[in-house]
């Protein structure tokens, strides 16, 4: 049993001594207290709090190892570092890191090596770590992010749920502590039922008097980015701009470069080097704004972040406070912006809340599939053509409902269908639906409230108060309204004639070079001349296509030399692909060549979901009849859309095995494709 006594002046002490901290607040030390008394208790704290003092103090007292689960690798690499600075034994275990390094990190814990270990909760399903807990002198278990274990939570995590399994193993008497900043009083009630015991739940003061709040109302993208262009550098200090999706990160990077404002692009799809430079830049200040999916923020413990920006509406109120939280944690004034188009904006967080849980149909398909026998997650994958994302959903699903079960078979886990099991029960997800769809009918009432914004967001989080704020455009601050001149309206046209978005399609053993688009399919009206010529009998590409495509290559390009423009032969758009390429050809006095072929039937790479059958749809699809024409030689290469870039790919491979010295791609669309962060 681990308890430990100590008065509130003697842990004072040991927190100068240790953390080089003055003093507890009174919230932190009747956590601290219950956990050194062996009690489970689940706090919920604003952001910049000091949550993480409450389980690394006690962590430091108690003999063994405090584990402690949380799903942000950037925050488990900055509390590690600072905690080695104070030289207390502190490791992680994650993604980032080798076998090799992970497996040792597992050693020195069972050796009774380690004080405060951080580990990813996915590691729940590696074999290594369950054994190693067994063989553990555990003294504490910690869930960070608290809200993630609760299907009701903004950001629901299947992996979440194998740590209440640990949890429920634990004997009487060995803390647990459960920290969020965010929870409604449903996913406050849901966590503690989870945990289960005798739970104490502290919820503390979420308001946040230095923030400035407003809402700006906005006709258009355009509207939000020329705002932004004229008033971004006029605010404090430097802070994050949220958008929607992947791709707005790198369009407003790519705006802000034209207008020289400082700044840099983040997302999920970054490598992990580049993830912890940027991470690193904001800590020091290194641009005026990174511009970010909801991908950056959590566990980054920035101070004087002094201004969040949303170009997007969230999907609620829950995970609108845990983004603007993330500023002015040093108590000064911040600004926080949310811009809104009462006619576009609740598209996106509509389409989230309908990816949130995929449809009964692809559950079916899932079912129906393991029924058939034992398959590994990629084969199920590959027969269901669903994305990775979507099956780990279903499938954590159907292991919680007794539907399917895991079984191991050598290094590998397959899946089986359970005999005389439930048929699915969808109630759950359709209150779950129904409930996100209320989370953003509230968000969009904050949008449109009259009343204070700070009272609306804290009282929505079960933080009521009588107080009285004058913090936001309703109640003490001026409303900001964008004013559209000629000036910005040129300035904003220019960047659009002059941004061309980047195929990265480099591979080892292939020729092929990172190639360019003219422009992203949906983002301007270049969607929409494609879809007319191809799914409206509108013609071939109209010629201002031609231009903006040419203007693409030479910037990507620049003069240099290509001997010869090959096309990639269309599945369904007939001959326009190739008059496109002859009209290029003529232009650029290269000439075209129609040799390339299929060398079987594809489907269009659209009606695939999963990445394994785009790959496999055009995997040995190509064929050349004439191959000493294009040996040595510098291509060209043409295509009209692309998506994964798969097929691109797999051409650069099959013209590289015949000798091409280098493949050039350009296409007149990048889809914006589905990531989201």
């Amino acid at each position: 049993m681990a308890t430990v006594v100590m008065n509130r002046q003697q842990a004072k002490i040991l927190l100068q001594k240790t953390f080089r901290l003055q003093k507890f607040y009174d919230e932190q030390w009747q956590t601290i207290e219950k956990i050194l008394n062996g009690e489970r208790v689940l706090l919920i704290e604003k952001t910049g709090f000091g949550k993480s003092l409450c389980f690394q103090f006690p962590a430091t007292v108690f003999s063994g190892t405090t584990v402690i689960f949380s799903p942000l690798i950037a925050l488990m690499r900055d509390h590690v570092k600072k905690l080695q600075s104070l030289d207390i034994q502190a490791k992680c275990i994650n993604s980032e890191q080798t076998v090799e390094e992970n497996s040792q990190i597992i050693e020195e814990a069972k050796q009774g090596k380690i004080k405060i270990l951080y580990i990813a909760p996915e590691r729940q399903e590696n074999s290594e770590w369950v054994e190693a807990t067994r063989q553990m002198n555990l003294a504490m278990v910690v869930v960070d992010e608290a809200h993630c274990i609760s299907v009701w939570g903004h950001d629901f995590r299947p992996a979440f749920k194998r740590i209440i399994n640990l949890v429920k193993l634990l004997p009487k008497g060995l803390p647990v502590l459960a920290t969020t900043a965010t929870a409604t009083k449903r996913v406050e009630k849901d966590i503690a039922n989870q945990i289960g015991g005798e739970i104490t739940v502290i919820r503390g003061n979420l308001m946040r008097d230095s923030f400035k709040l407003f809402v700006i109302k906005v006709n258009s993208e355009d509207e939000k980015m020329i705002w932004l262009g004229k008033n971004i550098e006029k605010l404090p200090g430097s802070g994050i701009l949220y958008t929607g999706t992947r791709v707005d990160t790198e369009i407003y990077s790519k705006w802000f470069s034209h207008l020289n404002i400082s700044s840099t692009a983040y997302n999920a799809g970054l490598d992990t080097d580049s993830r912890i430079d940027v991470e690193n830049g904001l800590m020091q200040n290194r641009w005026k704004c990174v511009i970010s999916t909801n991908a950056l923020g959590m566990g980054i413990d920035k101070p004087d972040i002094r201004f969040i920006i949303h170009t997007q509406i969230p999907q609620s109120p829950v995970h609108y406070y845990q983004e603007i939280g993330r500023a002015g944690r040093d108590g000064n004034p911040s600004f926080i912006i949310l811009f809104y188009n009462p006619n576009e904006d609740k598209k996106l967080p509509e389409a989230f809340i309908e990816g949130g849980r995929p449809s009964i149909k692809k559950y079916q398909k899932v079912i129906d599939c393991i029924k058939t026998g034992l398959f590994g997650e990629r084969e199920i994958i590959k027969q269901t053509n669903l994305k990775q994302t979507q099956f780990r959903v279903i499938k954590a699903d159907l292991i919680e409902q007794k539907i399917i079960r895991e079984a191991t078979y050598g290094a590998g886990k397959k899946y089986e269908f359970i005999p005389n099991s439930q048929p699915l029960n969808t109630k759950t997800f359709e209150e779950l639906r129904e409930a996100k769809t209320k989370d953003l009918e509230k968000m969009i009432e904050y949008v449109e409230t009259t009343d204070s914004r700070m009272k609306f967001l804290c009282e929505y989080l079960g933080d009521n108060t009588n107080r009285t704020f004058t913090n936001c455009d309703n109640t003490g601050e001026k409303k900001v309204r964008v004013i559209v001149t000629d000036e910005w309206t040129a300035k904003l046209q220019n960047f659009r004639e002059n941004y061309f978005p980047e195929l990265v399609v480099e591979s080892r053993g292939s020729n092929i070079v990172n190639g360019v688009a003219a422009s992203y399919y949906g983002v301007s009206n270049v969607g929409d001349a494609i879809h007319r010529s191809k799914y409206e009998n509108g013609g071939d590409f109209p010629d201002f296509l031609l231009r903006l495509t040419l203007k693409a290559l030479r910037k990507k390009f620049g003069n240099e030399a290509f001997d010869l423009i090959l096309y990639v032969p269309p599945t369904k758009s007939g001959d326009l692909v190739k008059n496109f390429a002859e009209k290029l050809s003529q232009v650029l006095k290269i000439p075209v060549s129609h040799n390339l072929k299929k060398a079987r039937e594809t489907a269009e790479q659209k009606i695939f979901e999963s990445s394994y059958l785009k790959q496999e749809n055009v995997s040995n699809a190509f064929t050349y009849s004439n191959p000493n024409e294009i040996a040595g030689k510098k291509i060209l290469l043409f295509d009209d859309i692309c998506d994964s870039c798969a097929t691109i790919k797999e051409t650069g491979k099959y013209l590289t095995s015949l000798g091409a010295a280098e493949i050039a791609p350009i296409v007149i669309a990048k889809t914006t494709g589905g990531d989201l962060v």
